[in-house]
């Protein structure tokens, strides 16, 4: 006899009140463990709610478009019929239970899976997805929701200093922005703090509507998410930003060479692709720009990593090139291709923006002749890129056409320098002019 049992959300990490984007299974489809029940989407990326179990879909409680937090009854499936309970566990076995080595925290953001217990037992929910409790200042407990702590996190604010103002004490989002703009506006009480910003005056709200026709649209949804990072990192760093060129005119030549030679089913080499090689050459040369600022240390990193912008409808987004160091010009080609395909489909993982050492951001598509990008924090600098264009370039004797490649390097100031920023860009550079030099 089949026992009906529910299937609920597990542990999504610091996530809450996220939606359904798609559902690919149907009432009487047979599924296996570790099948898609149901794909959700959070953060830039889409996360897939595995079945813990094998059996047969019996009912959806959910359709998409819903919104669903951890723990959330997402289906009914039949399974087989439970084994006969076990008889109750004698105290040598207890104990040699309670000896068994634990497995570990799971790492932040990862999905975890019930365990498969009998229909009558209840999954308990992992104890670290709970909000943990604050104080406010009047030494009585707070607490906030994981989207409001991952805010909190994201602004560098300790959320037990937030003072509560919502129902039962909870901290909100706005509790935590009112307190960054008293931080921001508040001078110093300590001497050798450094100058506070200025008093700011209130972000002006006039009635657009009296000048002209308007229309509102909501901000992109990938707007909203990235806007805090972006606005942290472009306030917390001493950005710098260095320009060079590269001549890349032979480079041309060879990738127009490589994409003539190439198979029907090869990917076909970018610009792009031959920037990723030769940032990675420059970051093993120059190995301050492959590192994170951690308090009083720097920490340098023995793997190359690259992260490449990719444009989508929604917005931005940046999928990792990993092990870029291991990778050829053609595997670096497809899996770029690959990614921004996901990236436009709004099916990128987690686990593909995760990890970056370095960040590359191509304009070369779009046009114009340089910009300075905003660093991707832990990350120290990241490597701009507009349109090549053709330009007369003298060779001791005469004008000579040559592609000319603009190049911007965004820095932090804290981990490197100016002369060492100036030796990275032209290490870029002539890489690119000369791609024997990836050899060196």
């Amino acid at each position: 006899m089949n026992t009906t049992v529910e299937i609920h959300v597990p542990d999504i990490g610091d996530f809450n009140d996220v939606p359904i984007i798609e559902i690919p299974v149907a009432v009487g489809d047979t599924v296996c463990v570790d099948d898609t029940l149901v794909v959700l989407e959070s953060d830039k990326a889409t996360l897939d709610v595995p079945s813990p179990r094998i059996g047969t879909i019996a009912e959806l409680k959910v359709a998409e478009g819903d919104r669903v937090s951890k723990g959330s009854l997402v289906l009914l499936m039949e399974i087989a019929a439970a084994p006969e309970p076990a008889p109750p566990v004698a105290p040598q076995a207890a104990e040699t239970a309670r000896a068994a080595p634990d497995s570990g925290p799971a790492e932040p953001g990862a999905v975890s899976h019930p365990a498969l217990l009998p229909p009558s037992v209840p999954v308990p929910m992992p104890v670290s997805a709970l909000p943990a409790p604050g104080t406010d200042k009047g030494g009585k407990p707070s607490h906030a929701s994981p989207s409001v702590r991952k805010l909190a996190r994201t602004l560098g604010v300790a959320i037990d200093e937030v003072p509560a103002t919502g129902r039962k004490n909870r901290i909100t989002r706005d509790d935590v922005e009112a307190f960054v703009k008293t931080r921001l506006t508040t001078p110093p009480s300590k001497a050798g703090q450094g100058t506070a910003l200025p008093d700011l005056p209130d972000w002006p709200n006039p009635d657009f509507a009296v000048f002209g026709p308007i229309e509102r649209m909501p901000l992109p949804r990938i707007a909203r998410i990235s806007g805090p990072s972006l606005t942290r990192n472009a306030m917390l760093i001493p950005h710098v930003c260095n320009f060079d060129k590269a001549d890349v005119s032979d480079l041309e030549d060879f990738r127009k060479r490589l994409n003539t030679e190439a198979g029907p089913e090869d990917a076909r080499i970018t610009m792009l692709a031959f920037a990723v090689k030769a940032t990675v050459c420059a970051l093993k040369a120059h190995p301050r720009f492959n590192a994170s600022l951690d308090g009083d240390d720097i920490v340098l990193k023995h793997y190359w990593n690259i992260g490449v912008a990719a444009d989508t409808p929604d917005g931005l987004v940046v999928p990792v090139i990993k092990e870029a160091d291991r990778k050829g010009l053609r595997e670096i080609a497809a899996e770029m291709a690959s990614l921004a395909a996901s990236a436009r489909q709004g099916r990128l993982k987690r686990d593909d923006m995760q990890g970056a050492t370095f960040t590359i951001s191509s304009l070369g598509g779009v046009g114009g002749t340089g910009f300075t990008p905003i660093i991707n924090a832990p990350e120290v600098a990241i490597l701009g890129m507009t349109r090549a264009e053709t330009q007369p370039v003298w060779n001791g004797s005469a004008f000579q056409p040559r592609l000319i490649q603009p190049l911007s390097l965004s820095w932090d100031h804290r981990v490197v320098d100016g002369v060492a920023a100036a030796r990275f860009l032209r290490h870029v550079s002539e890489v690119m002019g000369d791609l024997r030099r990836l050899s060196v």
